[in-house]
């Protein structure tokens, strides 16, 4: 088994080299990283409009996550200086403690088309539920290649909001995320379902509220990975399950909870090549269902087993293939670390990413507090904006930290005083 002890110590190059040792990634693949190479320009003006260049980010790579009994080196793009750390904290100890568990409810895409002036809804929901073969067997013709991967449409179901019949049509879309083939079924069986209601089609669309493509990732830590002293182990345990009971009675502490989730879940999603607006829109309506914004992971003590029960459900409507997944190098070398996932598996690792996210802040929160850990990692932003070289970075976060005044005047002064005393 491959030891990533020291891992964070190393070198950017270094670290390369030890993804090279261990066949984790290729020659080519570590060249690419090594040199910089990431989404062309040419490729990047074909995306979007107005083109002026490309955007970097941090590339980071966590080792240790530990899910379903595989181990996982999982990339994550972010600028947030805490986030890579408290990750590899948090997979850490779950690794040591069984790792995660997730469970893939189910994996289908959901779109509507929404009829409006119809004589009689309810009449018109029965005529519908009637032709849900015929309506299936349009929707794929619309799209037939997803039928032979084994895909394609699965049910039509109706629903009546206000001066709406909504119609939702569900989808396996295999590897794909899926909007493209959702909107095209749907626009296929929209002219049938005015022809059938004798209502008018307002819109044929995706929904980005995944329902039907629930994970839920799970784990349980023994109290004394939270603490040496059994003592205040114990006490963490009871606070990290409070502060889950606040995020569900509170939407103010539930936002922050959330936004905590997706620090991790959100670097995955960017590295892989993902649509992170639109599994951040889905689990955020998913957080609403009931009515109230509710924090989205919950944590519980076992008392007979001194044991920390954490829980995720979301929607992950993930893709290993299609959209810009195959255009940029970088996210070919995120699949590559990640070992060539199934859209199933990395729908887990993500779900899996975003609970160790939250382990970690609550657990700061509710001891060492999160500005510990925050502003030690912010001084080294303080120290590169200030001018600092490479060989300045270590001192100047030493002296801010010891002075506990972060701002950028006082790391100026500091990094001046430092270059001083060295003449």
């Amino acid at each position: 088994m491959t030891s990533w002890t020291g891992f964070s110590k190393k070198t950017p190059q270094e670290r390369l080299e030890k993804l090279l040792t261990e066949k984790v990634l290729s020659q080519e693949r570590v060249q690419e990283l090594r040199t910089g190479a990431t989404l062309p320009v040419t490729t990047a003006n074909q995306m979007a409009e107005n083109v002026l260049g490309t955007f970097a980010l941090p590339y980071a790579v966590v080792p240790d996550f530990y899910v379903n009994g595989k181990d996982y080196l999982v990339p994550f793009v972010t600028e947030e200086p805490s986030v890579v750390l408290a990750a590899s904290f948090a997979a850490k100890i779950i690794k040591h403690s069984g790792g995660f568990t997730t469970l893939i409810h189910e994996r289908l895409m959901i779109g509507q088309v929404a009829l409006y002036g119809l004589a009689d809804q309810v009449a018109a929901q029965e005529l519908i539920k009637k032709a849900e073969t015929e309506l299936i067997e349009l929707a794929n013709q619309a799209y037939p290649s997803i039928v032979k991967r084994g895909g394609g449409a699965r049910a039509v179901t109706t629903a009546i909001k206000e001066d709406f019949l909504i119609v939702y049509l569900s989808v396996d879309t295999q590897e794909a995320m899926g909007a493209n083939m959702l909107n095209t079924m749907l626009e296929a069986i929209s002219g049938r379902l005015e022809d059938l209601t004798g209502g008018e089609c307002l819109m044929a669309i995706l929904s980005n509220y995944a329902t039907e493509s629930l994970v839920t990732a799970k784990c349980q830590i023994p109290f004394r990975y939270l603490s040496r002293d059994r003592s205040e182990a114990g006490t963490i345990a009871k606070k990290m399950a409070l502060a889950s009971d606040l995020a569900q009675a509170d939407p103010y502490r539930a936002s922050t909870h959330n936004k905590g989730i997706f620090n991790g879940i959100d670097a995955v999603v960017l590295a892989t090549g993902n649509d992170w607006r639109a599994i951040e829109a889905g689990a955020h309506a998913y957080a609403a269902r009931d009515g109230q914004y509710r924090g989205l992971s919950t944590w519980a003590i076992d008392k007979e087993q001194n044991l920390l029960k954490g829980q995720l459900t979301l929607p992950m409507p993930i893709a290993t293939k299609g959209g810009s997944i195959g255009l940029n190098p970088t996210v070919a070398a995120s699949f590559d670390l990640l070992q060539e996932p199934t859209a199933k598996e990395l729908a887990s690792i993500i779900v899996a990413v975003g609970l160790a996210q939250n382990f970690a802040a609550l657990k700061a929160l509710v001891s060492t507090g999160i500005q510990a850990g925050h502003m030690k990692l912010q001084a080294k932003s303080l120290a590169l904006l200030a001018g600092a070289k490479e060989e300045e970075v270590a001192p100047l976060v030493k002296h801010l930290t010891e002075a506990k005044i972060f701002n950028l005047e006082n790391a100026q002064e500091i990094l001046k005083k430092i270059r001083q005393d060295k003449k």
